[in-house]
């Protein structure tokens, strides 16, 4: 195995970053064709999937995209937590390959036996859980959490094979919707601890000797409730989709998020990108909320767009944010966005204004705004690529030859 292979696959965020880059190109690109041949009244011959288009889309985001996020994510976070060495090699190797084997298997799903392809696909979930696993069971039980959500993950991405293999009858939509609602709940239980931590390191690199200030009863009070309004979130959209108390309580969960992140002082960090932008991906999560719960209460807007904030928005910005700065501290570099990093980040949340503000004000345009977000999504992870991939691929700063 080559130095370059082995350093590839030294740690988990090497190439499920990569991937997940890749693939939101990749996959968003192909949306965008089939847009386009759908509107001229044609067909994407080159995408062999029977899955239907737009059930075709979100599944690859959130088992696709997302998932590869999530993986590096958790492959390079869970050491740490527990002191376990982080899976490498072949295990790694493996992972990596059963990722690229399931979107195989829904792009050419038309060729493919449904049984097979819900197995390709959900071969993937299953080592990760087992490497999970290894990994947290001789940590702290407050870990646990992570693998409740994998396997939710898991469970939703099932049952979207079995509405596939004919089992069920629309459960596609409502796997979609547990499976974002279950990355909300990460965004909240993570950004929890990686935003006021970081935030709390650079202003004291700054003089602040007791910046936000850890254990005080209001800030425990307001952590526990918005985690709670946010579970309460996923468990009413299971019970009660589109019920008016889903609107309620997305409502009260964007206030509770959006009263903890007021008490992350993002204001005093603007000069930061690389931490200004974890601070915006959990604001468009405030923000997409609120869009949620007042989609759900009145016929202002569709659902579907006020959800597009918390894809594009939140779960974009806090993965892009998250990859950038983990890919720069694992590799031995120093915590500065590149430029080209801080232009991602800008394009990434207009992205999220064109795709919102187009069907909410200018339905006229909608086609046109649809376009102009997914370009600028490309375009966001394009330059991740474009920047990160010598980051990703060689070896760690000072280990190479």
């Amino acid at each position: 195995m080559s130095e370059r292979i082995s350093a590839f696959f030294s740690y988990g965020f090497r190439p499920f970053f990569l991937f997940a880059g890749l693939y939101a190109v990749l996959a968003m690109a192909a949306w965008m064709a089939w847009i386009g041949l759908y509107a001229g009244q044609t067909q994407a011959l080159w995408i062999r999937t029977d899955f239907p288009p737009v059930q075709w889309h979100a599944h690859e985001m959130l088992f696709g995209y997302a998932a590869a996020a999530l993986a590096g994510f958790l492959l390079t976070a869970t050491p740490g937590w527990t002191g376990e060495k982080p899976v490498s090699g072949l295990p790694l190797a493996l992972l990596a390959g059963l990722w690229l084997l399931g979107r195989g298997a829904v792009w050419f799903s038309a060729t493919l036996s449904p049984s097979l392809v819900a197995a390709m696909d959900l071969a993937f979930w299953v080592f990760l859980l087992f490497l999970v696993f290894k990994t947290l069971k001789g940590g702290a039980f407050r870990h646990v959490v992570f693998f409740v959500i994998l396997g939710l993950l898991t469970a939703a991405n099932g049952m979207v094979h079995l509405q596939h293999l004919g089992l069920t009858d629309n459960t596609m939509q409502a796997a979609h919707l547990l499976a974002l609602d279950s990355y909300i709940v990460l965004i909240v239980v993570i950004g929890g601890r990686i935003v006021p931590s970081f935030t709390r390191n650079a202003l004291r690199r700054e003089g602040d000797a007791d910046p936000l200030p850890l254990g005080d009863w209001p800030r425990v009070f307001i952590d526990r409730g918005a985690m709670v309004l946010t579970l309460a979130l996923l468990v009413a959209d299971l019970a009660a989709p589109g019920a008016s108390i889903v609107g309620w309580i997305a409502i009260a969960a964007a206030i509770a998020n959006g009263v903890r992140l007021a008490g992350w002082k993002g204001w005093r960090i603007l000069d930061q990108p690389i931490l200004w932008i974890v601070h915006l991906g959990y604001l468009w999560l405030v923000v997409g909320l609120a869009l949620k719960g007042y989609a759900n209460l009145s016929d202002a807007y569709s659902e579907t767009t006020a959800l597009h904030v918390l894809t594009v928005g939140a779960i974009g910005s806090m993965t892009l944010g998250i990859m950038t700065r983990a890919g720069l501290a694992h590799t031995g570099r120093p915590l500065q966005a590149p430029p080209a990093i801080t232009v991602a980040y800008v394009i990434l949340s207009l992205a999220t204004i064109f795709r919102v503000a187009g069907p909410m004000w200018w339905p006229e345009y909608y086609n046109a705004a649809m376009m102009a977000a997914g370009a600028g999504w490309c375009l966001t992870f394009a330059i991740f690529v474009g920047v990160f991939w010598p980051i990703l691929t060689r070896p760690r700063v000072g280990s190479e030859a």
